[in-house]
């Protein structure tokens, strides 16, 4: 099963630069499993004590996956997963 994966630039430093990599899993836990066997320490960017980090957000095909079933979220084969970073901040 591909699973196309998008990396955003700040995790591109696990991937060797590049911007999608394929993955393989029927999770997004076994996604996330699956890549840290390629690309060595991306997994604990992206989740933290078997929850997706606060300040991480997942898409599935554009949904928001806390409003799916989380890293439990189940994947078919051609999904697309984005991995984004939670912008926060401004000024006073």
């Amino acid at each position: 099963m591909a699973i196309e994966v998008r990396i955003p630039t700040i995790l591109r430093q696990y991937t060797d630069g590049q911007k999608a990599v394929e993955g393989n899993g029927d999770t997004l836990a076994a996604l996330f499993a699956d890549l840290e066997t390629r690309h060595a320490g991306i997994q604990a960017r992206i989740v933290d004590d078997g929850k997706l980090r606060r300040f991480v957000n997942v898409y599935l095909n554009d949904e928001d996956v806390r409003f799916l079933d989380s890293i439990n979220t189940k994947l078919s084969d051609g999904d697309t997963v984005t991995i984004l970073p939670a912008v926060a901040g401004g000024s006073v």
